[in-house]
């Protein structure tokens, strides 16, 4: 049906309290919120012992359409891009 609402892209945070890193991804993601509409969620690895085994070492991690797009920094223009391409946003390189 063409007057069906499409659902908003979805994207995860993987973070934790105290990692200067994840305050930066927040403050981009929110600011990014203000260019286009997607929906955040922010998870806390340290409440979860596999995704603390996981992501440990990695946060901030930045999933985009359930693919990792990000870890460490978020480079704007490759989110805004890989946010409009679901089957993309885990193609090319991943900040380092």
């Amino acid at each position: 049906m063409t007057g069906e609402k499409q659902a908003a892209p979805q994207v995860v945070l993987y973070t934790r309290a105290g990692c200067h890193l994840c305050d930066e991804a927040k403050e981009q993601l929110r600011e990014l919120r203000q260019k286009v509409v997607f929906d955040l969620q922010e998870v806390d690895i340290d409440q979860d012992p596999a995704l603390h085994e996981r992501y440990n070492d990695e946060v901030p991690v930045i999933f985009i359409h359930g693919r990792k797009a990000f870890k460490y920094r978020i480079e704007p223009r490759q989110f805004l891009k890989r946010l409009q391409s679901p089957g993309t946003a885990g193609t090319g390189s991943i900040s380092e």
